[in-house]
């Protein structure tokens, strides 16, 4: 499939992604829009980047447009379930600029924030609905927002929901919609809980499945640096000392190993925050925030957590940990060079994580430079 125009949407979507220089279409849209548009539930293993938020956004508006019904008082007629405020406001962005040429209301309801705005925009109804769980279930308990006449369900980024503990209040929220829906889940990775959740939601779903092409960003260059594992610390901290490291994305593999990251590079007098699924909502704004603005020179994420940063000006990316997976690595680095710039990514490499390396290489089919031990002094791995 070569073009948007080979697919069977109608005359407005057209209009609107030719003005938003929509062309091509994704892998995941070729191969989710159609049974989509035949109302079929879907399993969607994909994660940002890979124009998802088009696949299920599409299919729906022309869904909606087809249907002669209006969106009772307090309630909506599409639901898109999203962890955090970022993320639903992006989605809600995308739902108006494909739908600009339908007369569709959408709104978006995260907590945080005031909810008199958000009851005003639900009281006549609404089209799109795009939430966060917490502030959803908040007015649903204050009987300001009902789901009983919902007709398309998306939970998106599933995996992340249950690593930030929303699964009981998805679980609540479905249990409030109709039986008769179409729903869709989509998820980066697909660990059990995430596929015995898909299990409980979906009937007879189409699956699709897609991950980042395997081909880092041109314009970022790419070192490696061996160290042993005990010493990762002590260089991160010496590498932060270069001031041509404005503002740096640190990777860890886990939540914990990301707070004690930050802590110590705070210690050392470097501004550094880190952000993670037991972070707040409220913490992880304010993270992003000071980050974006350049209070935090250094934030430290998890994979799941960085997912939906879109920072421009990020001039590194550190893997102070190796992620499990090569399309994880892809992921990360191509957070620095956005927007036209050009970026630094630096991996550490202990002992153990040599495997890993070499199953980045081989996936990105390049061999990663090697200071030279004098240009980065340090303990080398054993």
């Amino acid at each position: 499939m070569n073009s948007f125009t080979d697919l069977p949407l109608i005359a407005p979507l057209q209009r609107a992604l030719s003005a938003a220089n929509y062309t091509q279409p994704t892998p995941i849209q070729a191969q989710a829009i159609p049974p989509l548009l035949a109302g079929r539930d879907l399993l969607g293993c994909a994660q940002t980047g890979t124009g998802k938020t088009a696949a299920f956004a599409l299919p729906i508006l022309q869904r909606l447009a087809g249907e002669a019904k209006r969106a009772a008082p307090r309630s909506t007629r599409v639901l898109v379930l999203t962890p955090t405020r970022e993320l639903a406001i992006q989605i809600a962005d995308s739902f108006r600029t494909y739908g600009r040429h339908l007369a569709l209301r959408t709104a978006v309801i995260f907590g945080g924030v005031g909810q008199s705005p958000q009851v005003d925009a639900m009281a006549q109804g609404v089209d799109v609905l795009v939430a966060t769980p917490g502030r959803l279930l908040d007015l649903m308990n204050q009987r300001l927002l009902r789901l009983d006449s919902l007709g398309v369900f998306v939970l998106d980024e599933a995996d992340r929901m249950l690593d930030m503990g929303f699964i009981r209040d998805v679980r609540r929220i479905v249990a409030a919609m109709p039986k008769s829906r179409q729903t869709l889940l989509f998820s980066a990775t697909m660990p059990a809980d995430v596929l015995g959740l898909a299990e409980g939601l979906l009937k007879d779903p189409v699956r699709v499945s897609v991950t980042p092409p395997a081909t880092t960003v041109e314009r970022v260059e790419q070192r490696v640096l061996f160290v042993a594992k005990a010493d990762k610390r002590a260089l991160l901290v010496q590498v932060l000392r270069d001031p041509a490291m404005r503002r740096v994305l640190v990777f860890t593999r886990t939540k914990h190993g990301a707070n004690k990251v930050a802590e110590q590079l705070a210690k050392a007098g470097i501004a550094a925050g880190a952000i993670h699924g037991n972070k707040s909502q409220g913490a992880r704004q304010k993270a992003l925030a000071d980050f974006r603005a350049g209070r935090l020179r250094a934030l430290v994420a998890t994979d799941i957590a960085a997912r939906g940063i879109d920072i421009d000006g990020i001039s590194h990316v550190i893997n102070f940990e190796l992620p499990d997976q090569p399309e994880s690595y892809v992921h990360r680095i191509g957070r620095t060079a956005r927007a036209g710039a050009s970026g630094i990514a630096i991996s550490f490499c202990d002992a153990a994580e040599r495997p890993l390396l070499r199953d980045i290489e081989k996936t990105i089919r390049l061999t990663l430079a090697r200071p030279t031990p004098t240009a980065v002094p340090h303990r080398a791995a054993a």
